[in-house]
């Protein structure tokens, strides 16, 4: 399989800018709000639409009538897309035709872009990737679509009421979707429950269940190119109408419950999972998405190539990101053993050549599992599949390695519950034994992942593993949310980064410039005092531009440690209280991120920071040299704001439990220096910038198991620690929540007792090497220096090298091909 990024015709753009003014003003024509920000977009989106959609049935022609190569389908709980409307219009070249189009007294175009709410598709760093992913396969022209949910209220909107986190449904369909294009000829019967009948040799599954999955398209367009990419959504319909008689018998509510259920597929995103209910719906969820999207593939892959069934997996690369998807394998079989009339061993060839495995996580907690009664009710057929995979592949397991019953117990995709705990299926497991290819996403994750969590696996079959490091997209992450930044390297070193970014490498050669270094300053304060403006209007704190702006913005979570940067906070004012008249470097430290709704350490967490907050901004004895923000409600679109604004990227998880990263990446490739423990793809970063040009500190990977394996004891770093000490004592003895000094009792007791993840063994490295930082912002010259060689050493890091190593090394060429 080739990839290529050709250059889009002149001709094409100029048809495309006719056409464009055209169906702008046929939407305009029949809106009575035709000025408005709200009439604006959906004239824009309506035309840009009908325009991708010319694209998306020539791309499709296209790649059904190529020869050679593999279609990938890439199978995802998240696709955390953003805004569409600046990413369409860069892509057709129509941004600055929008004013012309719309005339004379229209809103302006930041109104209009303003005015579109966030997709609220996904979440964190999983479904970000996603998008970028979709972004690479347009603009590479790879034959491709991304399988989704087409969620209604997305994860939850975030409120911050008296510095607690509270979840709202995100009403981001309430006007519509302006980029959505429903198929109604593509739709499927999915099932739940019910029975299975063996006769005659041959398995029937006659659920009890029947709902429909209707076709949702999102259309990526690829920068560069003509091409474009599909991201189909799926949205469930009962598959039949109201009990009809007992709603006659004033049976309401019970005649439509069938309706209800089908609706609750597509409600929320990650539906809180503490309660049996809230699990059964996750795993409804998952299958859903899968047998929705496996029986659309099918379905395509015969209208191309008819009654050839075995070819399937030589012809299509069925991709999992993460363990969400892990059902996949077990529908799959289904479909090729009950439908399709396969046999055992030509299905099992089939779905372990076309399917593959993306890992994104080293904790053991973090593999789903499904309890097997759970899935006896909901898919009885899919574990009958399960336990005859897991038979067979058993039997192979002792016949290697008689008696050694330890390795079949750990390796088995049935943990069987011992000591009272319930059987349950280990979905990872199955996701390895499935796929012809695994993988983690940076390389001490990829190593980490065979020494560690799927040591056994890797034992099995270490031709089946591999490293594929994540990479984010430069159209978005640096073309349009930093686009002074943009126009600036254009103007440096052309503008060919944008499609190839390997490009900033020249920037190595001018980052000692001083003049350089002034005008990328320019701009990186410009970012700063609209991000101040930002930050005034949602919190009503004033912060000072010229200050070094320390961020931190990503899913809250305790390996995360938004925690360990409290601590920092903390001791930072307890010091300039001590000593008001030191050379302090004024900060602004911010925060955003989302804790899951049922997660009570992150929420405290998140409490925590509103209340250190309140108490440091209204110090007068601190003043602006420390303030710290949380912005409320993080997506795409504030982080698009924030992310060009740092100066600081904090990417400090404990060594050994971040997979990789983006947010790391994306803040490089804008100009912010990375303080950050030696984890995940800081590794690369580090050795593809230059580690002198990163803050590095703390324990590394191989350090922290030691430290565990020992026996780690956090008390004894808080008494050697006078600072720390203070820190800590300051959090238990309500300083921060005078109203409530028992508020952070059992956060405090966590930091004391256990501290999984090493904050007390990291803080004093963490504090020196922020003094390192405060060090190097009091010389502007050789911090701009820096900045710019950051954004030279990133030119690895583009999603457009990750998605070209996935197609040489995992979706290229089928096993055996």
């Amino acid at each position: 399989m080739t990839v290529t990024t050709p250059a889009t015709p002149e001709t094409a753009l100029t048809r495309e800018q006719a056409e464009f003014r055209r169906l702008v003003a046929r939407e305009l024509a029949q809106r009575s709000d035709r000025g408005s920000a709200a009439a604006s977009l959906a004239a824009v989106a309506a035309a840009v639409r009908t325009l991708l959609g010319d694209r998306w049935a020539a791309t499709q022609a296209a790649d059904a009538r190529r020869k050679g190569g593999r279609r990938v389908h890439y199978l995802s709980m998240e696709f955390l897309m953003g805004r569409a409307l600046d990413n369409a219009l860069d892509a057709l070249g129509l941004r600055d035709e929008v004013r012309a189009a719309l005339g004379q007294g229209a809103p302006a175009l930041d109104a209009v872009r303003g005015h579109e709410p966030d997709a609220a598709l996904g979440n964190g760093g999983l479904g970000r990737l996603a998008a970028c992913f979709l972004d690479a396969f347009a603009a590479l022209e790879l034959p491709s679509f991304g399988y989704g949910l087409r969620y209604e209220h997305g994860m939850f909107a975030q409120a911050i009421h008296d510095g607690r986190q509270v979840e709202l449904p995100d009403p981001w369909l309430e006007h519509g979707n302006p980029w959505e294009l429903v198929r109604p000829e593509q739709r499927y019967e999915v099932g739940f429950g019910g029975m299975v009948s063996h006769a005659g040799g041959l398995c029937r599954w006659e659920p009890a269940e029947l709902v429909l999955a209707q076709a949702c398209d999102f259309i990526v367009p690829g920068h560069g190119t003509d091409h474009v990419s599909t991201l189909r959504q799926w949205r469930a319909q009962a598959a039949r109408p109201i009990d009809f008689a007992a709603f006659c018998r004033g049976a309401h509510e019970a005649s439509a419950q069938h309706k209800q259920e089908a609706d609750a597929l597509n409600w929320v995103l990650y539906p809180d999972d503490s309660t049996p209910q809230g699990r059964r719906l996750r795993l409804r969820q998952e299958f859903f998405l899968v047998s929705a999207s496996l029986q659309d593939m099918l379905a395509r892959d015969q209208r191309e190539h008819p009654g050839d069934m075995t070819g399937f997996g030589c012809r299509n690369a069925v991709h999992l990101n993460d363990t969400h998807p892990a059902l996949a394998p077990a529908e799959l079989m289904r479909l090729l053993l009950d439908e399709h009339g396969l046999g055992w061993d030509s299905a099992w060839r089939v779905t372990t050549a076309a399917t593959s495995y993306t890992n994104h996580t080293l904790m053991p907690e973090a593999l789903e599992t499904w309890p097997v009664a759970m899935l006896e009710e909901l898919l009885p057929r899919h574990l009958e599949i399960l336990y005859e995979i897991n038979r067979r592949f058993l039997a192979d397991i002792r016949a290697r390695f008689p008696g050694d019953e330890a390795l079949v117990q750990r390796v088995s995709l049935i943990d069987e519950g011992h000591e009272g705990h319930e059987r349950r299926a280990r979905m990872a497991s199955l996701a390895i034994l499935a796929s012809h290819k695994v993988n983690g996403v940076s390389a001490l994750h990829s190593e980490l992942m065979v020494q560690t969590i799927f040591a056994d696996y890797a034992r099995l079959w270490p031709e089946r593993f591999l490293n594929v490091t994540n990479g984010v997209t430069p159209r978005r992450w640096l073309a349009q949310a930093n686009r002074g930044l943009a126009g600036w390297l254009d103007e440096q070193i052309g503008s060919g980064w944008r499609t190839d970014l390997s490009h900033l490498q020249q920037l190595h050669a001018l980052a000692g410039q001083k003049r350089l270094g002034t005008a990328a300053a320019k701009i990186k304060l410009a970012n700063k005092r609209a991000l101040a403006a930002r930050i005034a209007q949602d919190t009503g704190v004033q912060v000072d531009p010229t200050s070094l702006f320390d961020v931190q913005i990503k899913r809250i979570h305790e390996y995360k440690r938004q925690l360990l940067n409290v601590l920092h906070v903390i001791a930072r004012w307890q010091a300039i209280v001590a000593d008001p008249d030191a050379d302090w470097v004024p900060r602004t430290v911010i925060f955003a991120g989302k804790a899951a709704s049922a997660y009570h350490a992150a929420k405290l967490t998140i409490q925590l920071i509103h209340d250190v907050a309140r108490v440091v901004n209204s110090d007068p004895r601190v003043g602006d040299r420390l303030k710290v923000v949380f912005l409320p409600n993080y997506g795409v679109s504030l982080a698009e704001a924030i992310i060009p604004a740092a100066d600081l990227s904090e990417q400090i998880s404990t060594a050994g439990t971040e997979a990789s990263g983006t947010g790391n990446m994306k803040f490089a490739l804008n100009g912010a220096l990375t303080i950050g423990t030696w984890d995940g793809a800081n590794i690369e970063m580090a050795q593809a910038i230059g580690e002198d040009r990163l803050f590095i500190f703390g324990l590394r990977a191989d350090a922290v198991a030691r430290m565990k394996q020992l026996g780690y004891d956090p008390r004894l770093y808080v008494e050697e620690n006078p600072q720390l000490r203070a820190v800590v004592d300051a959090i238990a003895d309500g300083t921060f929540s005078p109203a409530e000094p028992e508020r952070y009792r059992s956060l405090v007791q966590t930091l004391l007792q256990r501290d999984p993840y090493l904050l007390m063994a990291d803080f004093a490295d963490y504090v020196r090497t922020q003094q390192r930082v405060d060090a190097l912002y009091r010389d502007p010259a050789a911090w701009h220096a820096m900045a710019l060689h950051n954004v030279a050493g990133m030119g690895h890091f583009s999603v457009d090298r990750t998605i070209r190593e996935y197609v040489e090394h995992v979706w290229g060429r089928a096993p055996g091909q």
